[in-house]
């Protein structure tokens, strides 16, 4: 443990665990960057790729938070709390963004779905990225809200950051396990096992805590079952008529 003065009171950091952090955050922009390399970057670096101008923006700014959150934890890892509180608004402003893009392209699937005479299936399946931008946004404002509180804080952070790396990982899963000539979204059912894989990162961090200090923070107890159940509940929801109504309604306005 070191303690540091930095123009005000003094903080203590541990240093060990302040570490585990940088190096899950740059376990998850990585995650994120090879993820979403072979739909993405590379037909983007062959001008291959053809997407609505604000998928890019999407892309652009959770990719820029992924490197922000490496740069933040690097911070506090190297002590530099002082600084790390600082620039945390720029992290609000990212989150704030990545809501806001996130549901846009979200409804830009659903009416590029229903333009192809397949409303129903991406009415469905907008319940993937609506719900997993919804945690992320509760996640990040509960961080947010406990930044005072840096056990708390931290963890919460990286659980926001774990939550949004299935779709990079279910990127791979399309390359390779998606029928030939496939259009259109897929069944929802087929973006769990992605969401489970991405998921490990957190029983990753459940066992540092367990290890280091003897049992798993609460955090991760609750916002890790909480995870798993908007990814488990979104298979029934997405069938719902209630969902129908929301995400269809949402379309209509949009179109």
């Amino acid at each position: 443990m070191t303690t540091l003065v930095s123009g005000g009171p003094r903080i203590s950091v541990r240093t060990g665990e302040s570490g585990f952090y940088f190096y899950m955050s740059l376990c998850c922009a990585a995650v994120a960057f090879i993820g979403f390399a072979p739909t993405y970057w590379l037909p983007m670096a062959t001008k291959t790729l053809n997407v609505n101008p604000v998928v890019h923006l999407h892309g652009a700014l959770f990719f820029a938070w992924s490197l922000f959150l490496v740069f933040q934890t690097w911070l506090a890892s190297s002590g530099r709390i002082a600084r790390h509180r600082a620039v945390g608004m720029i992290g609000v402003s990212f989150a704030t963004a990545m809501t806001i893009f996130g549901t846009l392209v979200a409804i830009n699937a659903m009416k590029a779905a229903a333009a192809i005479g397949m409303r129903s299936e991406g009415i469905a399946f907008a319940i993937v990225p609506l719900s997993g931008i919804a945690f992320f946004a509760v996640a990040f404002t509960l961080a947010v809200a406990n930044v005072r509180r840096p056990e708390i804080h931290k963890r919460l952070m990286m659980l926001a950051a774990i939550s949004i790396l299935d779709a990079a990982i279910a990127r791979w899963f399309m390359t390779f396990l998606a029928p030939p000539g496939a259009v259109g979204p897929p069944p929802v059912a087929v973006a769990i096992p992605p969401a489970i894989v991405a998921y490990l990162l957190v029983v990753v961090a459940m066992i540092y805590d367990w290890r280091s200090r003897g049992r798993p923070h609460a955090v991760y107890l609750i916002g890790g079952t909480a995870l798993l159940l908007v990814k488990l509940l979104s298979l029934p929801i997405s069938s719902s008529q209630a969902w129908h109504d929301v995400a269809g309604g949402i379309l209509n306005l949009a179109q």
